[in-house]
């Protein structure tokens, strides 16, 4: 079985992500040592088998979303075996993916995303930097990850347009507003040239990372004086509740959001009903039962 060449696939063909081909790497290669010490073959492994494995994983106490990737990972293995003629059938289609609770996204207030945004020192270069990742992240709903890529080429000030590269390298475009871009501009004169494409750069001049961007973001929101735990994707959360209550529709915001599925997107439906409640309990003046 060449599992170095389905692992190469996952790239190749279905575009994953590093990361998540490192994680379908890692689980695959348990499930392996697994069968290794039951003196199990790959292609005599049955419904019994499958289930026997997912018992195991279970007695290890991996959570729930864990558990849900390794089983898919392992059936997406078996899949890519049965299209290269090597096997003819798939156990793990027999064995049920662990349900997931769906956690409701964090996001912020008006109020709370206004400190936020108004948290960063604006007569330095390093606060301007900030101010305009911050206005950045919540103006457009990318991921920080696709921030701190960005390269000077990737903006369209004039119209307002950000070449974005997501998730397997996909790309695809999205809106930024007007305090963005004026916060984008500034930061970028007041920077001027220093040999590098990158947009935001740390002090030393090389390019900005995401966990420095989680800690500058974690330190703004202690000095706004906001008490729940905020990190670049409440930010992210915050754009498309916002969008969502104010009109948009699912489709745009999934299109903004480069969601690959509209179910993803979804969640965010059950968050504005919620905002929705706690106006309505907050201003009409029959709304609370006594």
């Amino acid at each position: 079985m060449d599992f170095e060449k389905y692992i190469s696939s996952l790239k190749s063909e279905r575009n994953f992500s590093n990361y998540t081909i490192i994680n379908y790497k890692i689980d695959l290669e348990q499930f392996l040592e697994y069968l290794k010490s039951k003196n199990i073959q790959i292609e005599a492994v049955d419904r019994i088998a499958a289930r026997e494995f997912l018992y195991y994983l279970e007695t290890r106490n991996f959570h729930r979303r864990s558990l849900a990737r390794k089983i898919s990972a392992v059936r997406s293995f078996y899949k890519w075996l049965i299209r290269e003629g090597q096997l003819k059938g798939n156990p793990f289609n027999l064995v049920s993916t662990p349900k997931l609770q769906k956690r409701l996204p964090n996001f912020l207030y008006k109020e709370e995303t206004e400190k936020l945004l108004e948290a960063a020192n604006k007569n330095t270069v390093l606060g301007l930097r900030d101010k305009a990742m911050l206005e950045l992240l919540y103006g457009s709903g990318i991921r920080v990850s696709e921030a701190v890529k960005l390269n000077i080429p990737d903006i369209d000030f004039e119209g307002g347009e950000v070449r974005v590269f997501g998730k397997g390298s996909k790309e695809r475009i999205v809106l930024i507003g007007k305090f963005a871009i004026s916060a984008g501009k500034e930061y970028l004169l007041k920077r001027g040239k220093i040999g590098t494409k990158a947009i935001f750069v740390n002090k030393r001049g090389g390019r900005l990372t995401a966990r420095s961007v989680e800690r500058m973001i974690k330190e703004y929101s202690k000095k706004a004086g906001i008490s729940k735990p905020i990190t670049p994707h409440t930010l992210r959360h915050t754009f498309a509740t916002d969008l969502l209550s104010n009109g948009a529709d699912l489709r745009t915001v999934q299109e903004l959001l480069g969601h690959a599925s509209l179910s993803t997107t979804q969640v965010y439906t059950h968050i504005t009903k919620e905002k929705l409640k706690s106006v309505y309990d907050l201003a009409h003046p029959r709304a609370k039962i006594l």
